[in-house]
């Protein structure tokens, strides 16, 4: 999903997928390691210099004014003024400007009593889209009578209201439903409770860092909470009437990790994938690659207590052997948790999908659906479906002259999950597992024995940059699989494929609609379907990189409506909007309405954009 080369082409070439916030944050990762770490990583304990972790805790403009007029000017002397944004933004994992304008509080539609303001009452009585998936086996099926659309309904969808994110660029929070209300975050950090029907504002709470993971409501002590996590691994829990902070708990302690996948609650129990951005940096010849491994952290729901949390890899890192230019190197690490897990309530388990490894040998457990044991943790299978995917972005080429030492010997395809695992029941009682991967490839494993391969269907050619990317779904008889494919051209880019979930059998397959291109180089050819889809009875609703959203009749892959959303909106809040890129979520579907976002600002994934758009039937 990414590339940056470092050295004599620093920086030259970056190639984010849906995975990684921003082109900014990957920029900033490498501005840092190579001019910032040396004194920032690990002070000497006699050192002024603040360690990574205060430095997080900073604001970005605070950040910069030490690098423009305060006590890091001459250190900074060699950076040029978008290097130092760059590293401002990195380490507080947030846009400059965020804080002073993101707050409901300057927003001119507040929800009151003229606008129909009232109590939140009980969420669950409603329609709800809660969460990543909508169930806990993250089917990502919105049955009839919560969705409130039926297939006939689809094309007479319009715009209902349009609200904008300020100084976001990066769309990547998918919202949730619940009680008439919408919850959702921003790379800004922020998080909103707006009217379902209207957009009106009700609360908006600052998390640290930038919030991609979709909310989860639940009940707590004196009602109900809303549960994410942001960029710099901090779970929150808001409350969801008014925003104010229950608790707040930090899942883990290394420097660049990070929660993208929705947290999951089941029974007064969240838990939590923990995810790095360490893969980013792995190929700096001044990092020492690599110490980070992806982990799985419980917590009582009501207090914040961790109750568990397993690693992914069971050994901890340890030191292995110096470059020829003195940096230490470490491992085994990786195999970082990108999504939201799925839980077996009948079985007592979790189910989660992992990332690469950064060192060679990759562990056992990467690119791997893994069973937890929902009481402690405790690893009951791991089923692995790459092996030797040991991969870091930089100069890794198993060809170049001019590797760096710190890459592992040989590089892997970058084949990681950014799917769930999705648990369904099939017709005869039997439960299967469905997960789509980077490497094109869908699979269906046997949750009843330790993971056994089903069956298996090839989508897409894959890549780093996909393959199978952030989302299938299922309705219970087909399983739908979207195609990034981005790195393959305009022909080969895109399309969605469904099979019959009982044994992978191909049913159809549609592409994109080419679209007219201005030169070869035209972002808007490139029509990757990277983002996660949406099934409601008769409907599959998957956008492109390109801002296009597309729903498609289920029974044949009809397309039966679109929406460009790439384009400047008016707002309900008077800020000013646009579309972009649609990468990372999909659409949410609950009473009669759609809700999607739109903009991501990473190379490779599409252009930048800041609004959230609701749709519904005039």
């Amino acid at each position: 999903m990414k590339r940056v080369v470092i050295g004599p082409m620093y920086l030259a070439v970056l190639c984010l997928g849906a995975r990684f916030a921003a082109a900014q944050g990957a920029r900033g990762i490498a501005v840092f390691e190579e001019h910032c770490a040396v004194c920032h990583a690990a002070p000497a304990a006699d050192s002024r210099a603040p360690n990574r972790d205060a430095l997080r805790e900073r604001t970005p403009e605070s950040i910069l004014e030490a690098m423009t007029s305060g006590a890091m000017v001459e250190q900074a002397r060699s950076l040029s003024v978008e290097q130092r944004r760059q590293v401002a933004e990195y380490i507080a994992g947030r846009p400059l400007g965020a804080s002073a304008s993101g707050d409901a509080s300057a927003m001119p539609n507040r929800c009151g009593a003229q606008s129909g303001e009232r109590p939140l009452g009980d969420p669950t009585k409603g329609p709800m889209w809660n969460g990543w998936g909508v169930d806990l086996g993250n089917s990502r099926f919105q049955p009839a009578a919560a969705a409130g659309l039926t297939a006939g309904q689809v094309p007479k969808l319009k715009l209902k209201w349009a609200f904008g994110f300020p100084n976001a660029s990066s769309m990547y929070g998918q919202p949730s439903i619940a009680g008439g209300r919408v919850y959702v975050g921003a790379d800004t950090g922020f998080v909103y409770s707006l009217d379902a029907k209207t957009g009106c504002v009700y609360w908006s709470f600052q998390a640290a860092g930038g919030v991609r993971t979709a909310p989860s409501i639940g009940l707590n002590k004196n009602g109900y909470a809303v549960y994410f996590g942001d960029v710099k691994a901090n779970v929150y829990a808001v409350d969801a009437q008014t925003g104010k902070q229950i608790w707040t708990q930090r899942a883990d302690t290394h420097p660049i990790a990070r929660i993208t996948g929705a947290p999951a609650l089941a029974e007064g129990v969240l838990y939590v994938p923990v995810a790095s951005l360490e893969e980013l940096a792995g190929g700096n010849p001044a990092y020492e690659c690599c110490t980070f491994r992806g982990s799985m952290v419980a917590y009582d729901a009501a207090s914040g207590r961790q109750i568990w949390k397993t690693y992914t890899i069971p050994q901890e890192p340890k030191r292995l052997k110096k470059t020829s230019r003195g940096t230490q190197l470490w491992g085994p690490a990786g195999a970082a948790i990108w999504s939201a897990p799925s839980i077996d309530l009948k079985r007592g388990l979790l189910y989660a999908a992992t990332g690469d490894g950064y060192t060679a040998p990759a562990a056992p457990t990467s690119d791997a659906v893994m069973a937890f044991d929902l009481k402690n943790g405790r690893v009951i299978w791991s089923k692995q479906l790459t092996e030797n995917d040991s991969f870091v972005v930089g100069n890794c080429s198993n060809t170049s002259n001019t590797r760096s030492e710190t890459c592992p010997p040989d590089q892997g395809p970058d084949f990681d999950f950014g799917n769930s695992p999705i648990l369904r029941t099939l017709p005869d009682g039997h439960d299967i597992i469905v997960v789509g991967q980077k490497s094109g490839i869908g699979w269906a494993l046997d949750p009843a024995k330790q993971g056994t391969v089903l069956w298996q269907d090839r989508i897409g050619k894959g890549s780093a940059l996909g393959g199978i990317e952030w989302g299938s779904a299922t309705d219970g008889k087909l399983v739908y699989f979207p195609n990034a494919d981005a790195s393959w051209g305009a022909e080969q880019a895109g399309g969605l494929a469904a099979v019959m979930i009982q044994n992978g059998e191909r049913v159809w397959f549609t592409r994109p609609p080419p679209i007219p291109c201005k030169s070869a180089r035209d972002p808007n050819c490139i029509q990757a379907q990277s983002a996660a889809i949406t099934v409601i009875p008769g409907v599959v609703f998957s956008a492109s990189s390109n801002g296009i959203m597309r729903a498609y009749a289920s029974g044949d892959g009809k397309i039966i409506w679109e929406y460009n959303a790439a384009h400047e909106y008016s707002t309900v809040n008077g800020v000013a909007a646009k579309g972009g890129g649609i990468n990372g979520p999909g659409p949410a579907v609950a009473g009669g309405m759609l809700f999607m976002s739109s903009g991501y600002a990473a190379l490779g994934g599409g252009s930048p954009g800041n609004v959230l758009l609701a749709f519904g039937i005039e």
